[in-house]
């Protein structure tokens, strides 16, 4: 009883962090689409507990604490640390991460972490991530384990140092200032946890609860067949940086008997001269979010269902360990986002109802970093951030249909759709159209979710849109007869109303008069369109995702006119006729 009792006061305190961070953040990245996560871990670098994170945030939160301990050995009381370098277990520099150690007494006892995205790092262009970024010295402030708080108070030249470069400052800083908040909030938590219940039953909990993770997760791998799968998949070509694209192997090992699953990446391709190559927690992060998106949801996600997975890395590989200082300002996306997709898509291998088709990824103009200057109230006032107008969509697996705001492997859901209206009143946008493409699908037994699309402008001035569009030439691909997703697309509408297909990776300045256009990549399907059900045909009809003529031709449902002229209904006659005839 105690166990279930505790473990859900931790999540509740990480819960509080969560909310602290979404409210009081300036960024709108942070307040409208949630890119953060807060997690707590051991001192010794065990995660216990996250609540809703971000996956490619907190799969691999220990390596961000133990360069603290590695360099200090003098952590105190009212210590807290910074950190967005990803040579010091970081993601990528865009995520900055607060740590801040947990005492009972004189005895140091959790980690309570704290990361965002931040809007601005300082780079010599006005966004945080480009494929383009050769080294980390193009990619603006790297902050390599700091400690920013001494005694619960801010290091002033430090903070000063951070404002100085990095453009919209007030923002930064109120970004950090919420996870300072959010992280001394869980720390008082942590210690009135201790002051009731006392340190030996809190040290007792965590051992129990670990092990809870353990049992759980073997027991789900216990389900899988022993074997090897291996699944590959091609990120876009990059001019200059990856001409041919960048194929990505997982191999995936299962010993059910051992309750363990091993993921070798190994076998991949050296460093890219780009901001593409991952991180070493993004490549331990990724495959272990791959494993668990084939695991039961309901596991304990800590230290012991971690231990589970072992994953294989190498120096110097693109999905290893990045030799310094090659650039990985796109480290939690593109090529993470393949990895991910290559290690869920491996179980397929096994055959229903294993594994998962491709999801969609990211991140096109949809998505991309704006900025600009505003006049809308006076003077012009700079601006930059992150938006979140449309976001790829999900793949099928067996028993669901993708999730339409997925956004990508990497978040798997977590991340939210921007508000418009919020959106347009921060900055000088407005976005004319969000709506779902109709017929873009991963058309299978089960759907992935349908692509959205739509259209924004500027409202001040030259807009410019920063984004890195993996999926416009190599689409979510299905599975087990599943069809492809739809690929993205970037577009600019000019003032005489011609169309322009815009490269990938690019940055785009979008004129008064102009419009940019997008079309996100969506997810795989899973299983033969034929064998769908007919209603749920007639379903994504009538929600305009795919049109009559798809319904009859990919799944072979024919429809016919309900009685209110509208909406349609399955003929099923001539429905079990058309089957009858595509199975001979």
């Amino acid at each position: 009883m105690l166990l279930a009792v505790l473990s859900s006061r931790l999540e509740s305190i990480v819960r509080e962090m969560s909310n602290i961070v979404k409210k009081a953040s300036r960024s709108t990245a942070i307040t409208n689409a949630r890119d953060f996560s807060c997690s707590l871990l051991t001192y010794d670098h065990r995660l216990v507990c996250v609540e809703e994170a971000m996956p490619v945030h907190v799969t691999a939160m220990d390596l961000t604490t133990k360069p603290i301990t590695r360099l200090f050995d003098d952590v105190r009381p009212g210590d807290a640390f910074f950190s967005n370098s990803p040579y010091y277990g970081g993601t990528h520099h865009a995520d900055m991460t607060l740590c801040v150690p947990v005492f009972f007494g004189e005895e140091p006892m959790f980690w309570v972490v704290a990361r965002s995205h931040h809007a601005d790092t300082g780079a010599h262009l006005p966004t945080t991530m480009d494929a383009y970024f050769r080294t980390v010295y193009e990619e603006g402030i790297h902050i390599p384990v700091v400690r920013f708080q001494e005694n619960y108070a801010d290091k002033k030249d430090l903070i000063r140092w951070c404002r100085e470069n990095i453009r919209e400052s007030h923002i930064w800083y109120g970004d950090y200032c919420a996870q300072v908040g959010a992280c001394r909030t869980g720390e008082r938590r942590l210690k009135e946890l201790g002051e009731r219940y006392g340190t030996a039953l809190i040290k007792t909990f965590i051992e129990e609860w670990i092990a809870y993770g353990h049992r759980r997760a073997v027991a789900a791998i216990r389900q899988l067949p022993r074997g090897t799968y291996a699944y590959t998949v091609r990120h876009d070509p990059i001019p200059t940086v990856a001409e041919e694209g960048i194929p990505i192997t997982a191999k995936v090992t299962v010993d059910p008997e051992a309750g363990l699953v091993t993921v070798d990446l190994r076998d991949n391709p050296d460093c890219v001269p780009g901001g593409v190559n991952l991180s070493e927690a993004c490549a331990t992060g990724g495959a272990r979010i791959g494993v668990f998106y084939n695991l039961d949801p309901t596991l304990p996600h800590n230290e012991g269902s971690a231990s589970c997975i072992k994953v294989m890395l190498r120096d110097g590989c693109v999905v290893g360990r990045p030799s310094y200082p090659a650039g990985t300002s796109n480290a939690t996306m593109g090529v993470n986002d393949r990895l991910i997709n290559a290690v869920q898509c491996a179980f397929t291998q096994m055959g229903k109802p294993f594994g998962l088709a491709e999801g969609g990824t990211e991140f096109g103009c949809n998505m991309g970093v704006v900025s600009g200057f505003d006049d809308r109230r006076g003077a012009p006032k700079p601006y930059i951030n992150m938006v979140f107008f449309g976001l790829s969509t999900g793949p099928g697996l067996n028993g669901h249909d993708g999730w339409l705001t997925y956004e990508a492997p990497n978040g798997g859901g977590v991340l939210a759709l921007d508000s418009i209206e919020i959106d347009e009143a921060m900055y000088p946008i407005l976005v004319e159209a969000r709506h779902v493409a109709c017929d873009a699908i991963g058309m299978g037994q089960w759907n992935g979710a349908p692509a959205m699309q739509g259209a924004y402008r500027s409202l001040s001035g030259d807009l410019s849109v920063a984004y890195c569009s993996d999926g416009d030439i190599n689409g979510p691909r299905g599975v087990l007869g599943g069809g492809d997703g739809a690929s993205s697309q970037n577009m600019k509408r000019h003032a005489n109303g011609e169309e322009e297909r815009l490269p990938g990776f690019h940055i785009e300045t979008c004129r008064p008069g102009e419009r940019m256009i997008f079309r996100t990549s969506s997810g795989g399907g899973y299983g033969s369109p034929a064998e769908r059900e007919p209603a749920r045909v007639a379903r994504d009809v009538n929600r305009r995702w795919i049109s009559p003529a798809t319904a009859e031709r990919v799944y072979r449902v024919k429809l016919a006119l309900a009685g209110n002229g509208v909406d349609y209904r399955v003929d099923e006659a001539a429905t079990a006729a058309l089957r009858r005839a595509g199975a001979r």
